[in-house]
């Protein structure tokens, strides 16, 4: 019988592709957190108010605070899905959030 030769695999191809969509998730994920600021109004803030209210905010460990910030949270995307979504679509809890969407990442990072 004669041997059957498998296709060798090409890793250089497959770790830039790899690389190539690590890049294109961080990219995405910069432009979803930059949304995120300018729509809650936190681009009024100096650079360094800013990044002072978010190290507090990521250092805290109180879990009230937390939820009560995830809550917040919730209300704002939902105060925004009702005014931006026709009168057919004003439930927002029906559809899931997307993986990497802004909600998500206010869902995920309040509710931990």
């Amino acid at each position: 019988m004669e041997a059957v030769m498998r296709k060798p695999r090409d890793f250089d191809a497959e770790l830039k592709a790899l690389e190539d969509k690590a890049r294109e998730l961080k990219t995405r994920k910069v432009q979803q957190l930059g949304e995120l600021v300018i729509a809650t109004g936190a681009d009024a803030l100096s650079s360094d108010e800013l990044a002072g209210a978010l190290v507090a905010i990521a250092e805290t460990k109180e879990s009230a605070k937390r939820e009560a910030w995830a809550k917040r949270g919730v209300m704002f995307f939902e105060s925004r899905s009702r005014r931006n979504a026709p009168a057919s679509q004003r439930n927002p809890r029906s559809t899931p959030a997307q993986p990497g969407s802004a909600q998500s990442l206010a869902g995920g990072t309040g509710s931990q």
